[in-house]
């Protein structure tokens, strides 16, 4: 119970601070919206698919690349370095607080987010009449586990590689971009050539997108999507063991200054 009441104050401080600036939660709610729409449309115009299809192929992979990735990943990324720049870390040490908690309250928080945008990637989808044709609980659990890889991938990035809030942007873009184009996040992964398939079938964000896609336009179960589901699952558990340990070295280091 002290836990939880714990997570859930960091969880709640972290979203109200989000809420009173406000500019991040507009951009990662006009970044996801306007690649749909742009998605959609393309896709209608060139593959010749009707509106109502087109969204349905276009919302799973604007979730997994234009929504949660910028919000999870680089959120994260950006809540850990802020929160040591504002020597948020070095106060933790002198509370009653326990850093389990403040590290679920993070996670907790940005999972919050992540949820929040897939109701409004889909809300926007359905606008032009697309439809979930799979299993909503397989489609949630996909999200679910793309969610907790995002975040604890953004603790290791965070912790490890970014040292001010400047070096945020440049971390994602440098690594993040090229994944998520080789993910099929922008591009249908159908368009590869055969040797960017092989490669991309060592990057998570491909079997995130492959996954979704499949149960969302394609309503494929969970035996179709089996190579997918299994591979983010672990990668998910591997995040998150890595985004602990690297939090951990993180407070010990800081407390060492």
């Amino acid at each position: 119970m002290k836990y939880w009441r714990e997570t859930t104050a960091v969880t709640q401080r972290i979203l109200i601070e989000l809420l009173r600036r406000r500019r991040s939660l507009i951009f990662w709610s006009i970044f996801p919206i306007s690649v749909l729409i742009l998605s959609g449309f393309i896709l209608a115009e060139r593959a010749e698919l009707p509106l109502a299809e087109a969204f349905a192929y276009a919302a799973p992979s604007t979730l997994v690349g234009a929504a949660l990735f910028f919000s999870c990943l680089g959120g994260s990324v950006a809540t850990v370095v802020a929160e040591r720049e504002q020597q948020t870390l070095k106060r933790l040490f002198i509370s009653p607080l326990s850093g389990t908690s403040y590290f679920l309250g993070i996670f907790l928080a940005h999972s919050c987010i992540g949820l929040g945008q897939t109701l409004l990637v889909y809300t926007i989808a359905a606008f032009w009449g697309a439809t979930f044709n799979g299993s909503i609980l397989l489609g949630l659990t996909i999200i679910v586990m793309s969610i907790v890889a995002y975040v604890g991938l953004g603790f290791i990035l965070g912790t490890q590689l970014a040292r001010r809030i400047e070096d945020v942007n440049a971390l994602v873009a440098a690594f993040g971009v090229p994944l998520l184009i080789l993910g099929g996040a922008f591009l249908p992964a159908s368009l590869f050539p055969q040797s960017l398939i092989n490669i991309a079938r060592y990057n998570p964000i491909y079997h995130m997108n492959e996954a979704l896609v499949g149960v969302s336009s394609q309503g494929a179960d969970l035996s179709k999507i089996q190579s997918h589901f299994s591979f983010l699952l672990v990668f998910a558990l591997v995040m998150v063991i890595g985004g602990w340990l690297s939090y951990r070295r993180m407070l010990v280091v800081e407390r060492r200054l």
